[in-house]
């Protein structure tokens, strides 16, 4: 036996009926395949060819800039990540020997014409040299040890010849760019 509802339903309770169809007549091939229509060859090449390296050369320079900025999206594989950020963020921070490699190695190349003082200096550029590499191997030990502080001993990339590289370029020549001033080091 099937139930009768006590009540009455009102025809506005009742829902909405949906309109059959999408609106509009579904296009033929042929309408479809001459909206797809289109030269292979622009009617103008020449401008064509100028829209195209302004188009590039506009992503080209977008990129750029976000590299220098250190957007993640734009720096290369080797930069990406939070560990390198803080490897960059900490090298950029302290003062490096490496800084004062290439000035000196500049230095020592005008001191040729001097034949009095080429050997002193030549010997002065080694002694430099060295104590570049020792600041590397410092710095090397110090950015693992934060590392492994901060994100544990399980989750430290290999970053001592990273930071070593960073550290051996000028400040003003470093991509991406330093985020931070010297003192500012990282938490």
């Amino acid at each position: 036996m099937a139930k009768t509802p006590s009540t009455p339903v009102s025809p506005a309770a009742l829902p909405e009926p949906t309109p059959a169809g999408k609106g509009h007549a579904t296009p033929t091939r042929k309408e479809r395949e001459a909206a797809l229509r289109r030269p292979l060859v622009p009617k103008d090449r020449k401008l064509a060819s100028q829209q195209n390296r302004a188009t590039i050369a506009s992503e080209r320079e977008k990129a750029r800039v976000g590299m220098a900025r250190g957007d993640e999206r734009y720096l290369p594989v080797r930069d990406k990540g939070v560990q390198k950020r803080y490897v960059r963020d900490f090298v950029d921070a302290r003062f490096s020997a490496g800084e004062i490699l290439m000035p000196t190695l500049v230095l020592v190349i005008l001191t040729w014409f001097v034949p009095q003082i080429a050997d002193y200096a030549f010997l002065g550029f080694w002694a430099i040299f060295l104590f570049v590499v020792a600041d590397c191997v410092v710095l090397g030990f110090q950015v693992t040890r934060r590392l492994a502080a901060k994100y544990g001993k399980d989750k430290v990339e290999r970053v001592r010849w990273y930071a070593a590289m960073r550290a051996i370029q000028m400040r003003f020549l470093r991509l991406p760019k330093p985020q931070v001033k010297r003192g500012e080091y990282p938490a």
